[in-house]
This record gives structure tokens, C-alpha cells and sequence, in this order.
């Protein structure tokens, strides 16, 4: 597996983009669902990582939003549905947090979702050290979202 800062948004990463919106449409209610679309994730302060397989195939992304000074929100974490339990996502979440360092971020948030789907992921990043928070940046309180953080300068790694 690959993982690189992409920055050309390739058709397969505009389709598979376009699939995790859906997909976060069809399970949270509109005022709940807080993935970023392209345009989003085109923003100034925001990186946005691909993993590729030996031959290119597009496995999954993740981004990392600056929203404050040291620090930054995980944004956009999906994995192909094909090739989930596989490690891509750890492949992923190990990555950004190792490049969220250098680029001068301290705390790294998310918000994910409360429902049974999103279990394996707030699962994951708890296995990484996130952290249950309260809502942070312009996020409020919400039962449909579960907001987590790790202290970068406390995790280690």
C-alpha cells in the first residue's frame, strides 16, 4: 500500500468522494452530516492523503483540516467497502497523525457518527488514542455525533 498527499482529485477519487457523501447522507439526518465534499476538501488548510494498492487502485483517504493554531480536525477517513478489515484505515489514521506532527498541529479532533454503524470507527481511533471530547470548533452538541481528540504531544509515536 501507497499512502500520498493528493492535491489532482482524479475521476476515482471524485467517485469514491461522491460515495462517502451519499453514504453519510443516507445515514444521518442533513443537519448532522458533516463530511466534506470536493470543494471542501480543495480548501486552503486542508491536506488530503489517498492509499493506492500495487496497482493503483484507489483503497482509501482521509484529510486533515487546520482549525485553529496547533490545531486540526480528521476529516474525510473512508475505506473502500470491498476492502474494509483490512488495514487500510489504520494505514490511513497512522499516516495523517505522523504528518500532523511536522506541520505543526498539538491536537487532533473528529467528529464521527453515534449510530451502530460507526462503531468500528470510533473503535479504531480509541484503539489510537482519541479521546471522547465536547464539541469543538463550530460543531454543537448533537446526538447523531460523537466528537473525540488526541493530544499529539501526549501520544507518543
Amino acid at each position: 500500500m501507497r499512502i500520498t498527499e493528493d492535491t489532482t482529485f482524479g475521476p476515482d477519487v471524485v467517485a469514491f468522494l461522491e460515495a462517502h457523501v451519499a453514504q453519510m447522507r443516507s445515514l444521518s439526518p442533513p443537519e448532522s452530516k458533516h463530511a466534506l465534499d470536493l470543494d471542501g476538501l480543495r480548501r486552503p488548510g486542508i491536506a488530503f492523503w489517498t492509499a493506492l494498492d500495487e496497482e493503483g487502485a484507489l483503497l482509501g483517504c482521509g484529510a486533515l483540516a487546520r482549525i485553529g493554531p496547533g490545531h486540526a480536525e480528521l476529516k474525510s477517513m473512508r475505506t473502500d467497502p470491498a476492502r474494509r478489515r483490512g488495514g487500510v484505515a489504520t494505514a490511513l489514521l497512522t499516516h495523517i497523525v505522523t504528518e500532523a506532527r511536522p506541520r505543526g498541529h498539538r491536537r487532533l479532533s473528529l467528529e464521527t457518527g453515534s449510530a451502530p454503524f460507526f462503531a468500528p470507527a470510533r473503535a479504531l481511533y480509541a484503539k489510537h488514542g482519541f479521546v471522547p471530547c465536547p464539541p469543538f470548533g463550530s460543531y454543537r452538541p448533537d446526538p447523531h455525533s460523537t466528537f473525540m481528540t488526541l493530544d499529539l504531544d501526549g501520544a507518543g509515536g
